[in-house]
């Protein structure tokens, strides 16, 4: 069986998402990042297609995201983290409007226009308390096991607002908190509500309407969700596997492409596609996101 695949390099894991030739998921991986780019996205591959009962020879066309998108050889097409973000969501929640990626550097708000294709986005990158990255460091601070600060923050009954946008000073904001007395479980709800509160502000400059879906490895953290369902004022989308979905739409596009290049004259599906630019809607969305920045 022939398999099309994308992989997402990120700044703490890369994941990648394996579709057969019906467009279905039927294997993934998610490895730690490791500074070998090449070396760990052909290690999260190969456990991808190992999971769909193939092997490597048989992934015939991949499509890599992420901050390390460019640093993998053997990939036949890179495609921006946002423009996968939205087809990957838009593919899980067919009706969603926007969607929110925490990630560990960065959070973006995407509006999507027809077809989940991307309309307008927003990026706070200024700082680390702004982004997925700061929940880490708290965690390390608190002593407390990332995977446990879901639960906590569910069970706070006086969460403590964490105001600065700056994370050395948000830090200091943690220890007085901590001084005071405050419970950790008030501390991350704080934590987790600040981010909301920033999170629905970049939704607010895209427009905010319609279903919200939210992905990537924060959206794993029950609070945060919470928080962000609060903020917001109305539900959201989040799936199983979160973190996967910007893979997901990275395989995709990968799959739309494929299926280009075997319909084209003289295409036999194996061509090997433009390994420095996107395809199609997807060039343009990319010249849409430079114009966007702010």
């Amino acid at each position: 069986m022939d398999y099309i695949a994308g992989i997402d390099i990120g700044c703490k894991s890369t994941k990648a998402v394996v579709l057969d030739e019906s467009r279905r998921v039927c294997g993934t991986a998610l490895l730690k990042t490791r500074p070998d780019f090449p070396g760990v996205a052909k290690e999260a591959l190969e456990r991808a297609v190992a999971k769909a009962g193939g092997h490597l020879e048989d992934v015939k066309y991949v499509a890599t995201t992420g901050l390390g998108r460019y640093n993998i050889p053997f990939r036949d097409l890179q495609i921006t983290e946002i423009t996968c973000a939205a087809r990957g969501a838009a593919f899980q929640f067919p009706n969603t409007k926007c969607v929110l990626d925490i990630g560990g550097q960065s959070t973006r708000a995407i509006k999507l226009r027809e077809g989940g294709k991307v309309k307008e986005f927003k990026s706070n990158d200024k700082c680390a308390a702004g982004s997925g990255g700061f929940l880490e460091r708290a965690a390390v601070y608190l002593e407390i096991p990332l995977e446990q600060l879901g639960p906590l923050s569910m069970s706070a009954q006086n969460p403590q607002m964490i105001s600065s946008v700056c994370a050395v000073l948000a830090e200091s904001e943690i220890i007085n908190k901590v001084s005071e007395g405050h419970g950790v479980e008030n501390i991350i709800r704080g934590i987790h509500d600040s981010l909301a509160s920033r999170s629905k502000g970049l939704l607010s400059r895209v427009g905010l309407e319609g279903e919200v879906t939210f992905v990537g490895g924060v959206a794993r953290q029950s609070g945060m969700v919470e928080a962000l369902k609060k903020a917001i004022g109305h539900p959201v989308n989040v799936g199983d596997e979160p973190d996967l979905v910007t893979a997901l739409g990275a395989a995709l596009l990968a799959f739309q492409r494929f299926q280009k290049l075997s319909k084209a004259p003289g295409g036999n599906g194996a061509e090997r596609g433009d390994k420095e630019s996107e395809s199609g809607a997807s060039v343009a969305e990319h010249h849409e996101h430079v114009s966007n920045r702010s």
